[in-house]
């Protein structure tokens, strides 16, 4: 933990900085100030100064956008836009660096061939989140638990897709063993939710998680 990443994390303690930062970042695209202050039940300059300082401390970008969509003469002045950056931060009090454990270790296991063990750890790893959470189970269950496990799932066609991949960091050095593995940890948690409509399948989309939950082929006939 640097002390820029706990400034940026202080910024947080405000109740309408911590709305608008989890609106803007749940959207994955460009918000603007008028959106992002309808959603945060608030008035759009003081959405904008709240906005602007998520800026000032390294937890969104801004840009300007035409917000109608259209080009050239009549589509209105750019807008500026905001949306969450791709840095990760970490606090942690007193500091802790799981994330150099994490990578020796998945570099032990690359070296080992562990990948199949791996990936058993990783099914019975999900089954035990899954199992003991309070969710109603089906869908709304498992978006319950993806959700506290910090993918972010979203619902786009039918499916359920995730726009924050937990294990970036991890996933950029060791892309195969990582993303097999979360493969694995889902597949976990739909068993421990006892869930047979819905399958995990790998269907990676740039700056969102490799995984997806589509209905199953048995659940479709």
């Amino acid at each position: 933990m640097t002390s820029d990443d706990l400034e940026s994390m202080s910024v947080l303690g405000d109740p309408v900085r911590r709305a608008l930062y989890r609106f803007v970042a749940e959207q994955g695209r460009d918000v603007g100030r008028n959106e992002a202050a309808e959603a945060a039940g608030v008035q759009r300059t003081l959405a904008a100064h709240h906005l602007d300082k998520l800026v000032e401390a390294g937890l969104l970008e801004a840009g300007f956008k035409r917000l109608s969509g259209r080009a050239g003469p009549g589509g209105g002045r750019p807008a500026k836009v905001y949306r969450r950056v791709r840095e990760e931060r970490s606090v942690s009090l007193p500091p802790r660096d799981y994330r150099t454990l994490a990578l020796v270790l998945a570099e032990t296991v690359d070296l080992l061939g562990g990948e199949e063990k791996a990936e058993e750890a990783a099914r019975r790893a999900g089954e035990r989140l899954a199992a003991g959470s309070s969710g109603a189970g089906g869908a709304a269950g498992l978006v319950g638990v993806l959700r506290g496990r910090g993918y972010e799932p979203y619902e786009e066609e039918g499916r359920v897709r995730l726009r924050n991949c937990p294990f970036h960091v991890l996933a950029e050095t060791h892309p195969l063993l990582v993303c097999s593995m979360n493969l694995a940890l889902c597949e976990g948690m739909l068993a421990g939710l006892g869930e047979t409509g819905v399958a995990a399948t790998l269907d990676p989309r740039p700056g969102e998680c490799c995984v997806a939950f589509t209905p199953s082929k048995n659940n479709e006939d």
